[in-house]
């Protein structure tokens, strides 16, 4: 990494897809000294959200983004990043000792090869929580853990990144990520769908305000259920 991160430790660091998750990792990353370079997205919607979280800072084109940045991170569906990985590296766009980070659940660093073999160093993190898209999220990030997957000499620089997050880092290897992003989907889409169950049989008899009702039900059953694993 010698000559690509500055000499204080902080990272200029470059962000690729501002929907709910890429800001908001920015802002959290800025918040530990790092420097935010730039966003490249082409939504206006999504031009907003990087306004409200970034404080109006730059939306660029991907190569030029790249090219100024240490860190990039790639907030971008799963479906889309291999792709997207690969016709950068067709371009030239990836640098010796750059970091390369994606935040897909269901994929390890072995999706970002076509980086790694221009000298990129590939970095898979994914926050096991649900984003809003909004400041919210940096409260709860703090409460969060953070699948980490990377090469074991590099594993530390994504620990660090999570810490600095504020989150809590868990490492998960590369053949098991699949498995780990099961596991938080069903968490999620399950315990969505039973909730909206629930607030639905209550607005059925007219209870006011179902989900402020099953609020501390829902939380202290999660809590109960998870305390019988521990």
């Amino acid at each position: 990494m010698a000559g690509i991160v500055s000499a204080t430790g902080r990272l200029g660091i470059g962000i690729i897809g501002a929907g709910k998750v890429g800001p908001v990792l920015g802002a959290a990353l800025a918040g530990a000294g790092h420097a935010i370079i730039g966003v490249a997205t082409v939504s206006e919607q999504n031009r907003e959200r990087v306004k409200a979280m970034l404080n109006d800072v730059a939306i660029l084109e991907i190569p030029d983004l790249i090219e100024r940045s240490e860190l990039v991170i790639l907030a971008v569906p799963e479906r889309e990043l291999s792709t997207l990985v690969a016709g950068l590296a067709a371009t030239g766009a990836w640098r010796p000792g750059q970091l390369v980070m994606h935040t897909a659940p269901g994929l390890g660093y072995s999706v970002l090869a076509a980086a790694t073999a221009a000298g990129a160093i590939p970095l898979a993190v994914h926050p096991a929580m649900v984003f809003t898209g909004t400041s919210v999220d940096l409260v709860r990030l703090r409460e969060s853990y953070c699948a980490v997957t990377a090469p074991t000499a590099v594993l530390p620089i994504g620990q660090a990144l999570v810490v600095e997050m504020g989150a809590e880092p868990v490492i998960i290897d590369e053949a098991d990520r699949a498995q780990y992003a099961e596991a938080v989907s069903t968490a999620t889409s399950f315990s969505a769908a039973i909730v909206r169950q629930a607030v639905a049989l209550l607005a059925e008899i007219n209870v006011e305000s179902p989900s402020h009702v099953l609020a501390p039900l829902v939380r202290s059953s999660v809590e109960s259920a998870l305390a019988v694993e521990q």
